[in-house]
């Protein structure tokens, strides 16, 4: 498995001290790649002596994942976390037994927050109509999330799922490759999946895996939300045509600007101004050569 951690030393222990639990009595090799911390995330990380640190720069969540893979070698399955995720007993064992059905090549466990509430981590793929900012609404085809009890309830594949805790087959990480290292920070885990339902592999809902995503541990800011939305626009950009791509693009300025509109704050004036001016966009993206990101 790996751990991706950049100034995680208040919410690593936490997770460490529940693998055991969670693996069930399978056998893991656990790889923390440390993405640059300037706190005491190794320090923490060097007090559980079975767990390998990979110290590395900060290119991005994506990069670390690559990296732990890397360094994990050739296990049949790769468990992708967060630091702060917290993993009930038999949560990876109960993925894992999902993952061995037929065409299913990554996992995603039932997710709640801190105060013990279910989290809408189940997604589904980006449209036109999920561009325009109707997510409140609920309707499957206006919400790229899904928000239903019902939806939670059961087993069932899904277009893609939160990438804070993705089981992930060797299988599944062999054909469609490591993930896109460009994105640096969201929309990998968007990406990934949905290349893998390119090929005929399903991520698979498993709601018997329970798991409490603290989040925010990285920190949330309008630079952070700068970088999700130039990112989602990228990735549509990047399965679709420019004439689509550029249709998806206007309609997430126009989403954004209706949350201004509602008092949406700092977080969506920035990414306005980055979706509008390319010279605003983070340096780490590398997507400052056009309007439209890809």
């Amino acid at each position: 498995m790996v751990v991706v951690t950049h100034n995680s030393a208040a919410v690593i222990a936490p997770l460490l001290e529940t693998l055991p639990a969670a693996l069930g009595g399978l056998s893991s090799e656990v790889v923390v790649v440390d993405n640059g911390s300037t706190d005491a995330t190794a320090d923490v990380v060097g007090r559980y002596p079975e767990v390998h640190l990979e110290r590395a720069r900060n290119d991005g969540f994506a990069a670390g994942v690559n990296a732990g893979v890397r360094h994990g070698g050739r296990a049949n399955s790769i468990l992708v976390l967060n630091p702060d995720v917290i993993l009930a007993p038999g949560s990876i064992a109960s993925m894992y037994r999902a993952l061995q059905r037929p065409g299913v090549g990554i996992v995603a466990p039932k997710v709640f927050d801190v105060q013990g509430r279910q989290h809408n981590s189940l997604r589904r793929e980006p449209s036109f109509l999920r561009a325009v900012g109707l997510n409140w609404t609920g309707l499957p085809v206006f919400s790229e999330y899904l928000s239903r009890e019902t939806e939670y309830s059961a087993p069932h594949e899904v277009d893609w799922a939160l990438g804070a805790v993705l089981l992930v087959s060797r299988g599944c990480w062999d054909r469609v490759g490591p993930w896109d290292e460009s994105f640096f920070l969201y929309s990998e885990e968007t990406d990934f999946c949905l290349k893998a339902k390119d090929l005929g592999l399903a991520t698979w809902f498993e709601p018997a895996a329970e798991v409490t995503h603290i989040g925010g541990a990285s920190g949330q800011s309008p630079s952070t939300h700068v970088m999700q939305m130039v990112n989602k626009v990228r990735l549509y950009r990047r399965r679709h045509s420019a004439p689509a791509g550029a249709l998806y693009y206007a309609l997430t300025v126009l989403s954004e600007m209706t949350w201004i509109a509602r008092g949406g704050g700092p977080s969506s004036r920035a990414a306005v101004l980055a979706l509008l001016l390319p010279s605003r966009r983070p340096e780490v993206l590398a997507a400052s050569n056009s309007l439209v990101p890809h």
